[in-house]
């Protein structure tokens, strides 16, 4: 054991792993106090239990994809094949990572909701000064900055002549403010969309090689689907990083590397396959 230790900590790669995997449990826990800050705008009156779970869909969302990362990692990696062979490992794994499913369907159904909620608001009737609309827990929006409506900031703040809720009744913005919340709810729509798609090729990809598929078609496809996958992601997190959310562009990032240690796995996985393969007989090469 000591000296796997010593092996481990003396390759990069992994060192390289524990450092994004670390710096991803940090940004966990920032965009909780986030979701926190946000919410005490946004759920001042209370809600439904779905409205505070859509409140803290970034947080529910981030945990299921840590614990994700973390059964790759231990499916890729860690676990020796005579352990991921036993019945109650594999049964624990796969309804862990059920768990993970189903808070990712909550992830996407609120980011859409929020999304298409933001298509159909319409605008304040008979209000052409931000100023009219000043009251208690009232605030407004603008690229994701909340800041208390009161008579003392209120002509600073826009000088339109028409205001929306982006929150019913308690989150104002401009017509400017409504567009760039509209698009900011898409591309965290968009994004969490194609994490998904990231994570079923990954997926795919490991019972493929638990079958010994290493080449073929299929391979080759998803490969190229996930190069495109991955460029989306670094134009979303250009563009969180051009609006100055530069901690998001550093996320995007984090998670990224996060998952490209997963893809480091899996190709040391795969030339160890390729290798047994070349010791004794059979094809690891997919149909077609």
């Amino acid at each position: 054991m000591t000296e796997q230790l010593q092996a481990f900590w003396l390759d990069p790669r992994q060192i390289l792993k524990v450092v994004v995997y670390t710096l991803l449990l940090v940004n966990f826990g920032i965009y909780f106090a986030d979701d926190l800050h946000f919410a005490s705008f946004t759920m001042r009156d209370g809600g439904a239990l779905l409205d505070w779970t859509a409140a803290f869909a970034t947080t529910i969302d981030m945990a299921a994809w840590l614990t994700l990362l973390f059964l790759f990692e231990l499916e890729t990696y860690l676990l020796s094949d005579e352990n991921l062979e036993r019945a109650w490992v594999t049964r624990v794994l796969h309804g862990i990572r059920l768990v993970c499913y189903v808070s990712l369907a909550h992830s996407v159904y609120a980011f859409a909701i929020i999304y298409f909620d933001l298509t159909q608001v319409g605008p304040v009737p008979d209000v052409t000064d931000l100023c009219a609309l000043v009251a208690p827990d009232i605030s407004f929006v603008r690229n994701l900055e909340y800041t208390d409506l009161t008579t003392a900031n209120c002509a600073t703040l826009s000088n339109a002549s028409q205001f929306y809720f982006a929150e019913p009744y308690l989150v104002l913005t401009d017509s400017s403010g409504l567009a760039l919340e509209t698009n900011l709810a898409l591309i965290d729509f968009l994004e969490v969309i194609v994490w998904l798609l990231i994570l079923l090729t990954i997926e795919v990809m490991v019972r493929l090689q638990d079958r010994g598929v290493t080449r073929g078609k299929l391979v080759t496809l998803i490969k190229g689907s996930k190069l495109i996958f991955y460029a989306a992601l670094w134009l979303a997190a250009a563009y969180w990083f051009s609006l100055g959310h530069y901690h998001y562009a550093w996320d995007e990032a984090l998670w990224i590397l996060g998952f490209a240690a997963i893809e480091m796995n899996m190709r040391e996985w795969k030339k160890e396959i390729e290798h047994e393969g070349k010791q004794g007989e059979g094809s690891f090469a997919a149909p077609g």
